[in-house]
């Protein structure tokens, strides 16, 4: 029996879903919840409430919304822990320093795939094997 697909979504795939009901983006989480393990670790879901708790996004929706949404993240992730020595062992490196995390996140979870709208991250797929795919093509 194999085990059930690991998949990270990164914070601008989770941000594009709490701002837009219905997206690729919030159609991609929810078909990442219903049908695989969406892994995370504490700095990626600290990265995503600190990002959402910005002033710029009151126009798309209330603060109390998006803190409800993180929350909802929180409890629904399979959260893995990501050291130090697990950012050291990103090669390669991500050109955006910051998304290294995702990179050692999905080393440390052994994920399948990373879901990213962000193109610093696209431009690696596949990275050291693991896929590293939009919104959409995760839908398929």
């Amino acid at each position: 029996m194999s085990r059930i697909q690991r998949v990270i979504l990164d914070t601008s795939t989770l941000v594009s879903a709490a701002l837009r009901m219905g997206s690729v983006p919030d159609r991609a989480l929810l078909k990442a919840l219903r049908t695989c393990d969406v892994c995370a670790s504490v700095e990626t879901l600290d990265e995503l409430a600190r990002v959402l708790d910005g002033k710029k996004f009151d126009r798309y929706c209330d603060r109390e919304s998006r803190r409800s949404f993180v929350a909802l993240i929180r409890r629904s992730v399979r959260l893995f822990a990501v050291d130090n020595a697990d950012r050291a062992a990103v090669d390669p490196a991500c050109r955006d320093l910051r998304d290294n995390q995702f990179l050692a996140l999905a080393l440390v979870s052994e994920a399948d795939a990373l879901v990213s709208s962000d193109e610093d991250l696209l431009v690696l797929h596949p990275w050291r094997g693991i896929p590293i795919v939009t919104p959409a093509e995760f839908l398929g």
